[in-house]
């Protein structure tokens, strides 16, 4: 009953991630081109004409640059809220010409099943027109992808409790991010509620939603300018080994790479 988890890549500069059971191939976000997708798929040997959806985070470039030219050369639907559609289509050709029945609509907080998998998005704090993240439950293993947070709240952390792997957001380091070149209202943006989450915050919030279940942490959508991989490994490491949690003999905590394509993670 494999369950698996791969990260193409995740970064600020693009983010493409699959899921899979024995049943369903599922793409979270294209933020890429369709090109480098399928390099990834590949790796992987996964077909991408074996791709059940590509389900849809927000309408953020980094999130949605290939994933017309993949619905349209292999056929495949696309799942997002309706707000996200609206927003997509207002970017004209950045999605181009969708076939009417790969228009698909997700609800937040509603269920949905395709095949062995339960798919259930939920709202995040982002400044998008309807972001969700998505948990994925396949027998009785939980696959969480928590990514582009303002902040961290009770709501999200009770959808990603009870999780085998997460998929979290530690984009920047505070002080490389005050002390950095990004213009100020860029800068606000990034520490505003609605843009994106610290590496401390991360660390903290794995602490507290952790049990003895929770086998593999991937952290993600690193900023290049603001984060190291390193730097956001130790924070969150920190955090982790402060609350007695031993990392790498408890938990396996890594780093998603913003250009290389991760092993597959079986849960």
């Amino acid at each position: 009953m494999a369950f698996n988890f791969c990260s193409i890549t995740s970064g600020s500069s693009g983010n493409c991630l699959y899921i899979g059971t024995p049943k369903v191939n599922l793409l979270i976000d294209a933020g890429i081109s369709g090109k480098r997708v399928q390099a990834g798929l590949d790796q992987i040997n996964v077909n991408p004409r074996e791709i059940h959806g590509i389900f849809i985070t927000h309408e953020h470039s980094d999130h949605i640059k290939g994933v017309g030219i993949l619905s349209r050369r292999f056929d495949i639907p696309i799942f997002a809220t309706s707000s996200t559609w609206s927003a997509m289509d207002e970017m004209g050709n950045m999605l181009g010409k969708i076939k009417p029945e790969h228009r698909q609509v997700v609800e937040k907080d509603k269920d949905l099943i395709i095949e062995d998998l339960i798919i259930h998005p939920y709202s995040i704090p982002h400044d998008a027109a309807d972001p969700v993240g998505y948990t994925f439950v396949h027998g009785n293993k939980k696959i969480s992808i928590a990514t582009d947070l303002g902040h961290m709240n009770d709501y999200i952390k009770d959808n990603i409790r009870e999780s085998n792997l997460i998929l979290l957001e530690s984009n920047h380091d505070i002080d490389m991010l005050k002390s950095g070149s990004y213009p100020y209202y860029l800068k606000r943006r990034i520490l505003g509620d609605r843009g994106h989450l610290c590496n401390e915050i991360a660390g903290k919030t794995l602490v507290e939603i952790f049990h003895d279940k929770l086998k593999t942490v991937i952290l993600g959508h690193l900023s290049k300018e603001n984060n190291y991989p390193d730097l956001a490994y130790m924070s969150v490491r920190n955090e982790l080994m402060e609350a007695g949690i031993e990392v790498d003999h408890r938990l396996e905590l890594t780093v998603a790479s913003r250009e290389e394509t991760s092993k597959i993670f079986e849960v």
